[in-house]
């Protein structure tokens, strides 16, 4: 059983890495990748398909700028967050807004693992915590 395990993780792998074109994820190449799967039908495609999956979505994140915020946000701030990480990581980030009203004001920045918080609701925690 753990070999096959293996094995679908390490297609899988193989699979992500045809996945890019220019060093950049291919939404063309990714689509040739799941037909590939439905018409060869590897050993446990669903488990190849799931680690598959995992990887798309964890490269997607690291290529989007989450930007929650209490207030509004304008799109020039957007910009400008997307610009800055652009820069830090090297490679094109965009940056997506999403209301977050528990922030109570700023913002809060996430980079696939990476978070930067500049919120009252952190500050405020970060006292309550005697740091």
């Amino acid at each position: 059983m753990a070999t096959h395990h293996k094995q679908a993780l390490l297609l899988a792998r193989r699979l992500f890495k045809l996945s890019f074109a220019d060093g950049v994820l291919s939404p063309e190449l990714v689509n040739g990748v799941l037909e590939y799967v439905a018409k060869h039908a590897p050993a446990n495609p669903v488990m190849v398909l799931k680690a598959y999956h995992r990887l798309v979505a964890t490269e997607l994140s690291r290529s989007r700028a989450l930007v929650e915020h209490a207030g509004s946000v304008e799109a020039s701030v957007l910009r400008s967050i997307a610009a800055a990480m652009t820069k830090k990581y090297g490679r094109p980030i965009t940056a997506e807004s999403r209301p977050n009203p528990a922030l109570i004001a700023g913002l809060r920045v996430r980079v696939g693992d990476d978070v930067y918080e500049s919120s009252v609701a952190a500050q405020l925690a970060t006292l309550a915590a005697g740091v």
